[in-house]
């Protein structure tokens, strides 16, 4: 998807929220987290990532989860439990793909199909704003983290995520 109809796609999910927001673009080898702050002057802090995981059980079970930057998803504990499965992990980059249509550093709980559940950590809903992914690799949404909360299929997490160790933190 080109960069134009992706933002158009974008404002066309976005405005019916009620809840401003900014579109911010970028470029594509910059999208990943780390780079992108470094590049554009945001703080790791306010940037949360949206983490498609697997519970592997048959048939497989999917959820989305939106997560501080500086944050580690809880797979093996809080994820998993959720899940009802006995084992989960991040799904792959082509299962990603193919379960939302988007690429890893583009995700965004913006769009996604209906029947996958969106699990906010509870520190994501704590921050002033959020940089979130924009469904592709050259936009990103800045918002208050309440325009997650008008989304279908939300669920604010405690402790879904924990801070991570600082030098996981910059990778």
């Amino acid at each position: 998807m080109d960069p134009d109809s992706n933002r158009a796609r974008l404002g066309d999910l976005l405005s019916p929220l009620g809840v401003p927001y900014e579109l911010f673009p970028c470029d594509p080898a910059l999208a990943d987290t780390a780079q992108f702050c470094a590049a554009y002057g945001f703080a790791l802090e306010e940037s949360a990532n949206t983490i498609v995981v697997v519970g592997k059980a048959d048939p497989r079970r999917y959820a989305a989860c939106v997560v501080l930057a500086g944050h580690r998803l809880d797979v093996n504990r809080g994820v998993k439990a959720k899940l009802g499965t006995r084992k989960a992990s991040f799904a792959g980059a082509d299962e990603t793909r193919e379960l939302t249509g988007m690429e890893i550093g583009g995700v965004t709980p913006f769009g996604l199909p209906a029947n996958l559940p969106i699990w906010v950590d509870s520190a994501v809903v704590g921050r002033e704003r959020i940089v979130l992914g924009g469904g592709s690799r050259s936009w990103k949404v800045i918002a208050r983290p309440r325009i997650l909360l008008r989304l279908p299929n939300v669920e604010v997490v405690d402790r879904l995520a924990a801070p991570a160790a600082k030098d996981l933190a910059a990778g």
